[in-house]
């Protein structure tokens, strides 16, 4: 079912940037929210982390000229910086683990990266959209045995 909702996932992205013009948090953003979406906890710790890395970006973009590669590389990097932080500081924290990681160490940067170029409002509603849309159209598709 994984690669089914990834597929759907993609499809549905570059349908909804190409009727809307607006990205949901990159391409492969909500096929992996999709994914993820019965564990709300892993989804709120990356769309955090994904704020983490926009507002360190922008702290960071007052010093260094970033733009083009460099600032999609930069977000990036910020992105998996502080999801791997995320991941060493969190568990020390609480006694036991309740699902709060990221959802890898790439998608909190790729979704800062829309974040950053439109409205942070705009990227996580249409993201949200777009995974809910992914999730539901992926048990169809598995419920019918496709």
């Amino acid at each position: 079912m994984t690669y089914e909702t990834i597929f759907i996932g993609l499809l549905l992205a570059v349908l909804y940037v190409e009727i809307f013009d607006i990205y949901p948090g990159g391409i492969i953003v909500p096929a992996y929210m999709a994914l993820y979406l019965h564990q709300p906890g892993r989804i709120a710790a990356t769309v955090v982390v994904a704020y983490l890395s926009l507002f360190s970006y922008k702290l960071f973009s007052r010093y260094v000229i970033l733009f083009g590669r460099r600032r999609f590389v930069m977000v990036i990097l910020l992105g998996a910086l502080w999801a791997h932080i995320w991941f060493l500081v969190w568990p020390e924290i609480l006694p036991q683990p309740i699902g709060l990681r990221t959802i890898g160490l790439v998608i909190p940067g790729l979704l800062a990266n829309n974040m950053e170029k439109q409205s942070h409002i705009l990227t996580i509603a249409s993201m949200i959209t777009v995974a809910v849309a992914t999730y539901f159209l992926a048990r169809v598709v598995g419920w019918i045995g496709l």
